[in-house]
């Protein structure tokens, strides 16, 4: 990937974050890039970026599309992991009183570790599937990408 899809790539996601702190913070529910319009229209950009940059076929992008859609699933399953609560009340629940609640802290890891396995097998799958369909040369490209960890340093 480009070292400008990189970079783009990780100010959104810094600025989501950024964002969805202070929106935390701030003690009011936000319907950002948690909403599922937004979470579609963000999915959409990414899959036709990784689309155009790694020049998949028809056949390739179908997988993508089914791997991208598993990662939403399983994202959910473990958002609602714990009660389906909002994760930060979740966490914040732990802290409510004058000690941490140990037991519902480890709990709530493994709600949501159990819901990490229930989908991960799907989400294995789609990933060996999508990979194996790319060509030698995509193959590295995916590689690439993954060696240089989104850090700027290392671009070609």
């Amino acid at each position: 990937m480009k070292a400008w899809i990189r970079r783009g790539l990780l100010g959104l996601f810094g600025g989501a974050l950024v964002a969805g702190s202070l929106a935390g913070c701030a003690g009011h529910h936000r319907h950002g890039w948690g909403s599922n319009a937004d979470s579609a229209e963000f999915r959409e950009r990414i899959v036709e970026r990784m689309s155009s940059r790694l020049e998949l076929d028809a056949a390739q992008r179908a997988k993508l599309n089914v791997l991208a859609d598993k990662l939403q699933v399983q994202r959910k399953a473990v958002r609602e992991a714990g009660g389906g609560g909002e994760p930060r009340s979740q966490f914040k629940s732990l802290f409510a009183g004058d000690r941490l609640d140990r037991q519902r802290a480890a709990q709530l890891v493994d709600e949501k570790t159990a819901a990490v396995r229930a989908g991960s097998a799907d989400v294995i799958a789609a990933v060996g599937d999508f990979f194996d369909s790319l060509n030698p040369a995509q193959q590295q490209k995916v590689r690439e990408f993954m060696d240089r960890g989104g850090r700027r340093w290392g671009r070609t």
